[in-house]
């Protein structure tokens, strides 16, 4: 499986990335919420997975070591292959 990495870092000069359109429905899809590890994003999870889980979705939890470094590749991995949706976690 293939997949298109988002740089969310900042740039020199702005300029315009393809929008992946949304799933018309999460019927079926699998969400992954991945923390990114900055204080109180797991709250702003421990908040928002229920909800997701009401709707009848399937979720499962990753979690960065640290918000200063970018996510090891074994998360982004695991990420890829059980995810089909991912929310991610910058809470403060």
């Amino acid at each position: 499986m293939t997949y298109a990495m988002r740089d969310p870092t900042a740039e020199s000069a702005s300029s315009l990335r393809e929008r992946r359109p949304p799933p018309p429905n999460l019927s079926g899809k699998t969400v992954g919420l991945l923390s990114i590890s900055k204080e109180r994003s797991d709250e702003f999870m421990d908040a928002l997975e229920p909800l997701i889980q009401a709707a009848g979705v399937k979720t499962i939890r990753f979690k960065k070591p640290t918000h200063t470094k970018p996510a090891p590749e074994a998360i982004l991995q695991d990420i890829v292959e059980s995810c089909d949706i991912v929310v991610e976690a910058l809470a403060d």
